[in-house]
């Protein structure tokens, strides 16, 4: 059990027959009447968010959630297949269960979240940034970094971001997994 003042990002609790997670929350103590936390929870089930506010000092039920480093394999159409890096035991996950599967390159270790009473996994976390190669991009323009416009490039996993006009083709990248946007160019 916790409650309310034990809220921090990642927090897993169970509700509602599901298991959520605390994507972002605020404390929110108004001039008149009683303290509150406003929170926007994601279930790790099924991947819909949710807004709700809960009074403050309230009492929940935390969920234990592990993160297990996983070697993402290989994608085939049974799914996403993964291999633990310490028992080298291999599983498959739905491409539903992760989020911006198109960042992923073959080799790469992500955590994967399973819920400790069950053993099932909830879903896959990608690390803040991956480093991908660019394999297709118009031509760069040389000095062209003083406008903030964007050109679409394709990356070797097949996603598609926008990067500046002056990445050129065949440069690695880092790229935020969070939002799939261009950060900056690897040296």
């Amino acid at each position: 059990m916790a409650s309310t003042a034990d809220f921090k990002n990642g927090l897993c609790m169970e509700m509602n027959n599901d298991i959520w997670s605390i994507v972002e929350f605020q404390h929110v103590k108004p001039g008149k009447g009683a303290a509150f936390v406003r929170t926007k929870l994601k279930s790790l089930t099924t991947g819909k968010v949710l807004d709700k506010t809960f009074n403050a000092g309230e009492k929940i039920t935390t969920a234990r959630v592990e993160r297990r480093p996983h070697q993402f394999l290989y994608a085939d159409d049974l799914g996403y297949h993964f291999m633990d890096t310490t028992t080298f035991e291999q599983i498959p996950i739905e491409e539903k269960l992760i989020e911006r599967a198109d960042l992923m390159k073959e080799g790469q270790v992500v955590d994967i979240l399973i819920h400790d009473e069950t053993d099932t996994p909830l879903g896959v976390e990608l690390p803040p940034f991956v480093e991908l190669l660019i394999t297709y991009t118009e031509p760069g323009i040389k000095g062209d970094t003083a406008t903030n416009a964007l050109k679409p490039a394709t990356l070797e996993t097949g996603a598609t971001v926008m990067v500046p006009l002056f990445v050129d083709q065949d440069i690695v990248i880092k790229v935020d997994t969070r939002d799939g946007s261009y950060s900056e160019r690897v040296k």
